[in-house]
Order: C-alpha cells, then sequence, then structure tokens
C-alpha cells in the first residue's frame, strides 16, 4: 500500500517502546513527524506537525486517552487516530471508538500489522485487533437499538443507490479494501462515496454512520 503522504505522530509514555515505534515506522517509510510521551505535549505540536495518523497509547501520565483522542480531533487538521495499547478490556474498546478513534490495536500486535493498520487508517478504514471487531459491531447494533433523537424520517436526505449499496456493507462490519472488492470498485471510490454520505447526514464518523445504518435496517 502506498506510504507516501502519510505522516504520523506517536505518542507513548514509555520512552524505549516509543522511540521503537517511531523507528519501525520511519524505516517502514512513513514520514514520523512528532513524537510525544505525554497528551498535553502531542496535542500542542499536532498543530504545527499536522500528523495525518496518530498512533496513541490510552495510558497516559496526565490525560486520559478518551480526552487525548477528543482533542487531537478538535485541532485544524486532525489526524485519524489509531489507538495502540497493552489493554484489551473491552470498555477501554468502546470508549475509544466512541471518542472518534478509527482503530484500535494491543501491544502484542506484530510489526506488520502495525504497519498495515497505519496504512489502513489513514486511508479512514476501521482496524481492530481480531476479536475486537465484533465487539464494536455489536455496541453498534446496542447503540441503534437506543432511543433516537432528531427530526422526523422523513427529513433525511437522498442517498443514491451506490451510496446506500456502500452503506449497507459497511453496517454489516466490511472494511474499505473488502467493499471495494465486492462491488469492484477502487478503494478511492469507495472512500468518496463514504465521504458523501456522512457529509449528506452530517455524521463525523464511521461510528455515527454505522449507527445509522443500523438504526434504518441496513445490516440485513
Amino acid at each position: 500500500m502506498e506510504r507516501d503522504g502519510i505522516r504520523v505522530m506517536v505518542v507513548d509514555d514509555h520512552p524505549m517502546w516509543r522511540e521503537a515505534v517511531a523507528r519501525d515506522l520511519s524505516e517502514a517509510g512513513f514520514e514520523v513527524v512528532a513524537t510525544a510521551g505525554e497528551g498535553g505535549k502531542a496535542i500542542r505540536v499536532a498543530p504545527a506537525a499536522r500528523p495525518t495518523v496518530a498512533v496513541v497509547d490510552l495510558q497516559l501520565p496526565d490525560m486520559q486517552g478518551v480526552a487525548v483522542i477528543r482533542s487531537l480531533l478538535a485541532t485544524p487538521e486532525p489526524p485519524r487516530i489509531l489507538i495502540l495499547s497493552a489493554s484489551g478490556e473491552h470498555q477501554d474498546v468502546l470508549d475509544a471508538v466512541k471518542a472518534g478513534a478509527t482503530g484500535y490495536l494491543v501491544k502484542s500486535a506484530t510489526g506488520a500489522e502495525l504497519i498495515d493498520a497505519v496504512c489502513r487508517v489513514h486511508e479512514g478504514d476501521a482496524v481492530f485487533t481480531p476479536g475486537l471487531a465484533g465487539l464494536v459491531l455489536g455496541e453498534y447494533r446496542r447503540m441503534a437499538a437506543a432511543p433516537q433523537q432528531g427530526g422526523a424520517e422523513g427529513d433525511a436526505p437522498r442517498l443514491t443507490e451506490r451510496e446506500t449499496e456502500v452503506l449497507r456493507l459497511v453496517a454489516k462490519g466490511l472494511s474499505y479494501k473488502q467493499i471495494a472488492a465486492r462491488l469492484t470498485l477502487s478503494h478511492r471510490t469507495v472512500q468518496n462515496h463514504v465521504q458523501n454520505t456522512l457529509n449528506k447526514l452530517q455524521l463525523h464518523n464511521r461510528v455515527e454512520l454505522v449507527r445509522y445504518a443500523i438504526n434504518q435496517g441496513l445490516d440485513h
């Protein structure tokens, strides 16, 4: 997968781990634009460093990981967030995804898995350590079953047939790559359909998009 233009920031409070991850990513062809051992520093340097992907540990000494995710996503050019954590606790995973993280790996992941995850997260794909994707999809379904607020259903924007088709596959938990293969489209075209759908529905991320799709019964 093409790595040009992928700018990475690594946020972890363990110096040896942080530098090892940064070195591995750099040697793999990514541009590592910043490292930080605290959430506060990551938030301060992000606007100038302009990472496209932030690899973030949840356990930081000065801030909760969820707060770091939300703060990074509030910067002028927000990066996509890949959590790389020692914790595989279900609540940690769900909290991170709800805060806006695009991917979640545990630190037992191999170097190849991390490199692949950074590429895919950069492209907007949701990436999870095996076993966690089903957990997140189950939470999407639970959230969709919760009472909804907002306007009448008839006010929903009209999606094209292709956008609806892509949305249906997103709701079923397929990755962008899998959707592209299923529909014989390019990865970029799938991304464009998803972004257009987000814009039309005035949603902000994949979590909200999947919740909407399941709520509309598109996962069947």
